[in-house]
């Protein structure tokens, strides 16, 4: 199995999950500074022109959580549960995709993806705008996780991982994390896990030439 990535959000939370479930997978790195991601190579795997993409024999699959799923399924894992739970983790990462990643995702865009590719400062009506809106999500979440060890109960699944992947960033992408202690409990948890606050430890090969 290859999978095209970088070191951003997206495929973090892939490579995160892929340490933890000790599986073979080669990672190939896609320079997004220099474009390599809109190369027609990559386009012919991705048509959105966006990491990560996993390959896997005559299978080619983009989309994060929908990597997350297979790879969990692939390693017989029960993180991606095959019981009644999956509607709860279906639930949370559709929750995440369209309310809670938004918001930290453009924390984590204006203070760090900014400052690293030279986009300018942060832009403070955006910043502000993320802010109210992280601070109204993250209020349903920690409630939720008030009665709940993990997203979809006592047990940890790719929801978690999704949820998740902005936290490790708190600090750098401001997210206004003091007034929700369940998150930072959960977190915790979360640290906990081979590979997850460094999933990109070992060196990446270069990606092939488009």
């Amino acid at each position: 199995m290859k999978l095209y990535c970088s070191d951003v959000l997206n495929p973090r939370k892939v490579c995160a999950l892929a340490r933890h479930l000790r599986l073979p997978v080669e990672r190939v790195h896609v320079n997004l500074g220099k474009g390599e991601h809109k190369a027609p190579a990559f386009l012919a795997m991705n048509p959105n022109g966006k990491v990560p993409v996993l390959v896997d024999g005559d299978l080619v699959l983009w989309e994060s959580n929908a990597i997350m799923c297979y790879l969990a399924q692939k390693a017989g894992s029960d993180l991606w549960p095959q019981d009644g739970r999956q509607y709860e983790v279906l639930r949370w990462l559709m929750w995440d995709a369209t309310e809670f990643a938004p918001k930290a995702g453009t924390l984590y865009f204006e203070y760090i993806i900014k400052s690293r590719f030279g986009a300018g400062p942060p832009d403070e009506a955006e910043v502000a705008r993320a802010t109210e809106g992280f601070r109204r999500f993250a209020t349903v979440l920690d409630t939720h996780l008030r009665t709940h060890r993990f997203l979809a109960g006592d047990s940890l699944t790719v929801a978690d991982f999704a949820v998740a992947i902005t936290l490790p960033y708190a600090k750098e992408a401001h997210l206004p994390l003091d007034d929700f202690p369940e998150i930072r409990r959960w977190h915790g948890e979360m640290s906990q896990l081979e590979g997850w606050l460094d999933p990109f430890e070992e060196p990446l090969p270069a990606a092939v030439a488009a």
